[in-house]
């Protein structure tokens, strides 16, 4: 049954992979779709409540969407064959005649008319091998009247020159229409220009090819979805003679890219009009016309690496612009969209060197704005609005070389107001040189414009600066940069040991500490995770064990040390199943469960109090060593006791933990039962 299944789905492959063009292949999946209903038979998609119709990729077949509008499958007889009457599918080939003929079964009538008008009936009848670009019937019906007029009103010139310009003196199929080659017309040689993209459309002067290869004895006819024009002018000439791209044909001269405009290439400009640049507020249009970087920055923005006609989109993809960046250009039915939005007015202005697509509101890449620019209509609005109340708002729209920390939205809780103390906070949430996340290094040390030095942690999964991570890619302006992190920055205030005194909830802790002979350790260099146990934890012991680790100098040391980690941990660099050394003991289990970070099981009530030889974890209860899971998830009997009497009691001995300690620990409970089995089987 599987083999059944799976010739098929090999089939399909076989025969998409031996097309030879974009074209092929799409025509090719949709003979395949179409093959239930016969022979020669293709699947169409259909834009619901239009006329426009595409062969089908697989994508378009399952989510049935084209520009984003919803579709309907309609079945038609593939180019080259037709239905016969009382038969399935279209069995019968299609008879060969002339160009002429052939104009008038493919949808083409009105070219076919007016080809017979303007005395080009008998070329196209005749002897050659010619390629007609023929506009379908409706793409004459929508040329704007005068044109018509214009047009018709003079057959043996101009309606004879239009029509010689849709047409090439040698025979060209789909195949031979490559992507950005051109061919002279039969008009003086003007060139047309074809396309043939990646999803099987093909364009040629931006007209989009809807029926190619309908095949004549004297050439081949390819039905056009519009009536095209010859093209003379190269884009800076077309920015030129435009008054709605007066400013914009001024910021290409003050940036030099006319040179570019003028050259040879294929290129694409989403041309913003002069109400696209009023709508910038004026100081930062000055700013950016005054700026030679940010105005090229900004005009490289609106320029595609490659030309790309309108009716080549009918999804959304992300192309990259000539600023180095990317733009995803896409589609909402009828209308061509950026970044989402339909901002085109105006659309394949095509010139020798690209085609020109007209925009009302202009695009600003990150490399031209300012800080408050990079963080303005963002996750970070309610830092923003501190980091303006702070007065910080020079820095924000100077020339420094700056980086921003900027925390999320969610970070701040509550009502945030200014004061002082958040004045002072929001001054060191902004680092003194221009940086990118991906050269910070572990260990590095960045300095604040509050003069505070901050740490770099890079975990296997995070990157953090103290206690704040990295939570989306950085944003690099034109001279500063913008992290956005999870948290509102905790800088560090002192050693461990002064954070644990500045905290009346570890008062008894520190004089554990003390006792214990740990406070020159917790005072010195170093990068400790210290999960803090508060007086809570303390007040839980029952007064005889508590009495009784204080009295223990050394026994009340090992158990402090296993509370101590080797190496500095915040919480973002804690995922699942992450690991800690203690300084004595069996290593630290950590994860995190509904925010909350856990150790050993054992719930963290207050994260990420920050000390400048490491950090403390405020938890409410001490933490116990675990059973490892092999010993854990073994059934009772006497080799699982066995083993975890062995296990249990190197625990005790590494924490020196005697058995007056901890009397309700199951791991004392284990090793009291183990002592007592092997004692009763000496005796015996």
């Amino acid at each position: 049954m599987k083999f059944c299944l799976l010739v098929p789905v090999l089939s399909l492959i076989l025969v998409v992979c031996a097309a030879r063009s974009p074209y092929q292949s799409v025509l090719q999946h949709s003979r395949l779709r179409g093959r239930s209903q016969g022979p020669n038979v293709c699947a169409m998609q259909q834009i619901k409540g239009t006329d426009k119709k595409y062969f089908t990729n697989c994508k378009q077949w399952y989510y049935r969407k084209i520009c984003g509008k919803p579709t309907v499958i309609t079945y038609e007889c593939c180019p080259g064959y037709e239905k016969i009457p009382g038969e399935r599918g279209c069995p019968a080939a299609l008879p060969l005649v002339n160009i002429y003929n052939t104009l008038g079964v493919v949808g083409a009538s009105t070219t076919q008319m007016y080809s017979e008008r303007a005395k080009l009936k008998e070329e196209i009848e005749g002897p050659g091998s010619f390629t007609f670009f023929a506009p379908s019937n409706k793409a004459w019906a929508a040329l704007p009247a005068e044109i018509l007029d214009a047009l018709v009103s003079n057959v043996n010139i101009e309606l004879l020159n239009a029509l010689h310009f849709h047409m090439v003196d040698h025979r060209l199929t789909s195949e031979e229409l490559k992507h950005g080659s051109s061919f002279p017309s039969m008009y003086q040689d003007s060139q047309v220009h074809v396309h043939h993209y990646s999803n099987g459309i093909i364009t040629v002067n931006c007209a989009r090819l809807i029926k190619p290869d309908q095949h004549a004895t004297n050439g081949i006819v390819h039905v056009i979805d519009r009536v095209i024009t010859a093209i003379s002018s190269d884009m800076q000439t077309i920015i030129d003679i435009d008054e709605d791209l007066e400013t914009l044909r001024a910021a290409f001269a003050a940036a030099g890219l006319t040179t570019l405009l003028e050259s040879e290439g294929q290129y694409t400009i989403f041309a913003p009009t002069n109400d696209a640049f009023q709508k910038i507020p004026q100081e930062t249009l000055n700013r950016i016309l005054g700026d030679p970087v940010a105005l090229k920055d900004l005009l490289n923005f609106h320029i595609l690496k490659h030309l790309q006609c309108a009716e080549s989109i009918v999804s959304g993809s992300s192309m990259e612009t000539l600023q180095g960046t990317s733009l995803e250009v896409g589609c909402d039915g009828d209308q061509m969209t950026l970044n989402g939005k339909a901002v085109v007015t105006k659309k394949d202005q095509l010139g020798t060197n690209g085609v020109i697509h007209y925009i009302n509101e202009l695009l600003i890449p990150d490399s031209a704005k300012t800080l408050l620019e990079l963080a303005e209509g963002s996750t970070v609005s309610t830092a923003t609005r501190l980091f303006v109340d702070a007065g910080l708002s020079p820095h924000l729209t100077g020339s420094e070389a700056l980086t921003m920390l900027a925390p999320l939205n969610e970070a701040f809780k509550g009502s945030v107001t200014m004061t002082p103390e958040m004045k002072k906070l929001m001054t060191n949430h902004i680092l003194k040189e221009q940086l990118s996340s991906k050269s910070l290094y572990h260990g590095q040390e960045l300095e604040t414009l509050g003069g505070l030095q901050l740490r770099v942690l890079v975990y296997r999964n995070s990157l953090c600066i103290e206690n704040a991570c990295i939570a989306a890619n950085d944003k690099t302006g034109r001279f500063a940069s913008l992290f956005t992190v999870d948290k509102v920055l905790a800088p560090p205030m002192g050693t461990v040991m002064d954070v644990l005194k500045a905290d009346d909830r570890f008062s008894l802790l520190v004089g554990a500490i003390q006792t214990a002979g740990l406070t020159e350790l917790l005072n010195q260099q170093g990068a400790l995770t210290f999960f803090a146990p508060t007086n809570q934890a303390f007040s839980a012991l029952p007064q005889a064990e508590l009495s009784n680790l204080m009295r223990n100098p050394q026994q009340l040391s090992g158990v402090l040390r296993y509370h101590l980690g080797q190496s500095m941990l915040v919480s973002g660099g804690v995922s699942a199943h992450t690991r800690l050394n203690p300084l004595e003991g069996e290593k630290l289990e950590l994860g995190v469960r509904n925010f909350t970070l856990y150790v050993n099981k054992v719930p963290v009530v207050d994260a990420d109090l920050m000390a400048t030889n490491g950090v403390v974890h405020a938890v409410n209860s001490f933490i116990k060593p675990q059973f490892p899971k092999a010993d854990r998830e073994q059934a009772d009997g006497p080799a699982a006791a066995h083993r975890s009497a062995a296990s249990s009691s190197s625990h005790v001995s590494v924490f020196q933990v005697d058995t007056t300690s901890f009397r309700n620990d199951e791991l004392f409970q284990k090793v009291k039962r183990s002592r007592s089995s092997r004692t009763m089987s000496r005796s015996q």
